[in-house]
């Protein structure tokens, strides 16, 4: 690892929060070198950089090449990046991209800006647009395949950090039931292929309750209908947090849960980033190798070899979602038992903290 340090570099990671999170070890791996570090994020990614430590400036542009919903796009937007990215007289950028997506479009607006080193993994021919052009192996976990794009510019974890997720604990929430012990279930995620049926999730909040655990119902402004029918109504040992939480407030309340049951979606990463233990289930719409939660103890449920496996469908393209949907709310709650001895400390020496603790077929 070279000791001196280099000035002002630039990393971009365009696309959502749960991205974002797993991009966290490599900010720390350039931030530990670099004098200032500046991200660049889209505005679904934003709250979660805001959470990133390592980071100094924050510049957002909504890239109409990666996110799902795409505005048109928009000439005078683009100038306006160039412009705001030329001042900021970057020494190097590094564009951290996942296997599916392009590095080249933002390469050439960073070389519009002047940049001088712009490393990408990229699969393209790059021309002009990369002075790095990183190759890596498809079996990397995502945050495998960032440190190794930051390590091809000489950009090393510091000693004593263990590649993990992190975030800022900045906010704090009301604490929930009391200080008493609860489990957090999200039901909601950003693709709806990865989304086990809400009427599991509320089985689930039933089965939990019958077996004396409380619950906190977490969602995002945009699913408080999903989780007002999920909890079903005022109860004794249920919160709905639909809505009621900023994204650094949701780390808390997940902080302190012996577990969350989640699908693949931005809260499995953030569980990660506080040491939740996660119950995961996971479509396999896209490969658990490169996206599971990370160094962390979890359950994988989900049938990883369903017709849809690799698919990166949005909407499920096999009839009742049987991935998912064939797992009961009984086993959830089994593998919430599971995980919850974690957090009351007769699990932490029964497995590694980077695999799971089950595969479901």
């Amino acid at each position: 690892m070279p000791s001196e340090r280099v000035g002002h570099v630039a990393l971009a990671r365009l696309d959502s929060a749960g991205d974002l999170l797993l991009a966290g070890p490599a900010v720390r791996a350039v931030a530990a070198r670099a004098r200032r570090v500046t991200f660049l994020c889209g505005r679904r990614g934003r709250a979660a950089a805001e959470l990133l430590p390592g980071i100094d400036e924050l510049v957002e542009f909504t890239a109409p090449w990666i996110d799902p919903e795409p505005d048109p796009v928009d000439a005078e937007a683009i100038d306006s990046l160039v412009r705001r990215l030329r001042a900021l007289e970057l020494d190097e950028a590094i564009v951290l991209t996942s296997f599916h997506q392009s590095a080249l479009p933002l390469a050439l607006l960073l070389r519009l800006a002047g940049m001088a080193t712009i490393a990408a993994i990229s699969d393209e021919y790059p021309g002009a647009l990369l002075d790095v052009r990183h190759r890596v192996s498809d079996e990397l976990h995502e945050v495998e395949r960032m440190l190794s794009l930051a390590a091809a510019l000489g950009y090393e974890l510091p000693p004593g950090d263990d590649g993990g997720l992190s975030v800022r604990r900045e906010a704090s929430f009301p604490v929930p039931f009391a200080g008493e012990r609860y489990v957090v279930v999200h039901p909601g995620t950003s693709v709806p292929a990865r989304a086990w049926a809400a009427e599991h999730h509320a089985s689930l909040v039933d089965e939990l309750l019958d077996r004396g655990r409380r619950v906190a119902v977490t969602g995002a402004p945009e699913e408080r209908r999903l989780t007002h029918g999920v909890v079903g109504g005022p109860r004794e040992g249920v919160l709905d947090l639909g809505g009621e939480t900023t994204l650094a407030e949701l780390a808390d309340v997940v902080a302190r849960a012996d577990a969350i049951v989640v699908g693949n979606t931005g809260p499995a990463h953030l569980a990660a980033a506080v040491g939740t233990p996660v119950v995961s289930l996971f479509a396999p719409t896209v490969p658990a190798l490169r996206w599971r939660p990370w160094r962390v103890r979890h359950i994988l449920l989900g049938d990883q070899n369903a017709p849809c496996a690799g698919t990166r469908a949005r909407e499920c393209p096999v009839a009742g979602h049987p991935c998912l949907n064939s797992i009961s709310p009984r086993e959830v709650a089994d593998a919430v038992e599971r995980l919850a001895l974690v957090s009351e400390g007769s699990y932490r020496e029964a497995a590694p903290v980077n695999t799971p603790l089950e595969v479901g077929s």
